[in-house]
């Protein structure tokens, strides 16, 4: 990979990984109800889903779905329904938790598993395969990628569990934290309107 292409592929990874989209409503949330020691796993869960789901694209996947359109509608379909099942625990979420009791962040493996069900990491993966992936290119530059969009997101992430950490303090009242939840879930699903418009046709 060539300096300037990957220069490229730093700035699309960062445009990507920071900008509003399901992950990161997500991680507002999570750091401003659980904390951001609690919301850890949750953001490396989200780096680790991404990066397998470049490998995955870069190593043939995306030709299947080529193949196969239908599946990624499928898919698609399947991400919205539980992202909007996700947004209704957001805005139903009782309050702040310090504890184990009453809520639990995203896991790891949940957190990884969720950007198969992800448009937006859809579209981000499939970005980085056929976009930054030349011709004949071999295992070793798709793995790079993938090193690269994992080591460019999860600050990213990180960030946007620190922006809701740093809420906490205004979020100390009960019909506040309601407030911001309700909202944070409106976001959700209001991201989901130009991830799915994307993939018309």
């Amino acid at each position: 990979m060539t300096p300037d292409l990957l220069l490229s592929f730093v700035l699309f990874a960062f445009a990507t990984a920071g900008t509003p989209g399901p992950n990161n409503m997500m991680l507002l949330a999570s750091g401003a109800n659980f904390g951001f020691r609690r919301t850890i796993l949750h953001i490396l869960g989200i780096s680790a889903g991404l990066g397998v789901m470049v490998v995955a694209m870069g190593w043939g996947l995306s030709g299947v779905f080529k193949t196969f359109p239908i599946l990624h509608e499928i898919l698609k379909w399947v991400g919205a329904a539980y992202l909007l099942w996700l947004a209704w625990k957001i805005a139903t979420a009782k309050g702040i938790h310090d504890k184990d009791v009453g809520g639990q962040p995203m896991t790891f493996l949940q957190a990884a598993g969720f950007q198969w069900l992800n448009p937006k990491a859809w579209a981000m993966a499939l970005g980085a395969a056929t976009t930054y992936t030349p011709e004949g290119s071999g295992s070793l530059m798709v793995l790079v990628l993938a090193g690269t969009f994992m080591l460019v997101g999860a600050p990213c992430s990180a960030a946007w569990a620190g922006f809701g950490l740093g809420l906490r303090r205004v979020l100390d009242r009960p019909n506040t934290l309601r407030a911001f939840n309700v909202t944070m879930a409106v976001l959700l699903v209001a991201s989901l309107y130009p991830l799915m418009t994307a993939f018309k046709g």
